[in-house]
This record gives structure tokens, sequence and C-alpha cells, in this order.
């Protein structure tokens, strides 16, 4: 399976901010949007990712509160990405290994979407259950052996 894969079934609905933007106000649209996760543009391109790690980070570095600062001041600069042809145990093993909860994907410099550890865990989920019930249905319909035959 592929994230194209996932990217389908999951939608194309982006949630995009700028890193000028204050702190306060990114917060609030995620919360607003019941989201974990924004990709930061500037200028059309892909220049960070702010996830609610960031932003505890932040409510830690001001001592409880949120602050005036701006988005680029606390958000993942460099964060990984993914390809829509990236296999899905490749995106599993990254995601475990850099505590990724949120992948933006990208074909080239174009932005097609972002998985998250929940829609990678769903699609394996639904893949072996698929995959369960075509075996289950393999084995009741496996042909049996006259006896005579065996003889």
């Amino acid at each position: 399976m592929k994230v194209s894969e996932i990217l389908q079934v999951k939608g194309n609905i982006l949630f995009t901010i700028t890193p000028d933007t204050p702190m306060k106000e990114a917060v609030s649209f995620m919360e607003e949007k019941d989201i974990g996760s924004l990709i930061v543009m500037e200028f059309g391109d892909l220049v960070g990712m702010l996830t609610f790690r960031e932003v505890i980070r932040a409510v830690h570095k001001n001592g409880g509160a949120l602050g005036d600062g701006t988005v680029r001041k606390y958000m993942d600069d460099h964060p990984m990405t993914v390809t829509p042809e990236t296999e899905v145990n490749e995106v599993r093993r990254m995601m475990l290994e850099k505590h990724s909860r949120y992948l933006p994907v990208m074909d080239a410099k174009t932005l097609m979407g972002v998985i998250s550890f929940y829609d990678v865990a769903r699609a394996v989920l639904e893949a072996q259950s698929f995959e369960n019930k075509m075996l289950k249905a393999y084995i009741r319909d496996w042909p049996v052996e006259d006896e005579k035959e065996q003889s």
C-alpha cells in the first residue's frame, strides 16, 4: 500500500498558515478545526510544520503561557516528508523512528496533503481486515477431497 492510497481515502483538505501568523491565532485555528497540525507555507513553498508538540514547547518556553511570538519562532522548519509513492511500511518505520505523528506528502515541490499516525494505523487495520476476510472466504470454499480419490 502506498501513501497515495491513504490520501484517496482521507481526502485532500489542507490547513495552512504562514510563518508570520501569531501563535495564538494558529492555536485558535487548530482548536477550531480540531486538528493536530498545520502546514506552514511561504511564497507557495513548504517551509515548516506546526504540531501540538511545537505548541507545547512554546508554552513551556514561555512559562506556561503561549506568548506573543509567531509561528516562525516555534515551527519545525525541516519536517520530514514522504511522496505519494512511499510504501506504508516505510512511513510506519519513519514515524516510529523519528516520533513523528504528521508527515507532509510532497510530489516534487507540490504539497499533496498530510498523513497522520492515525491515518496510517487506520489504513493498515483496514487492509488487514480485508485480507483476513479474503483468507477466511478462501478457507471456507476449500474443495473437499473425495474419500475415494484418497484411497
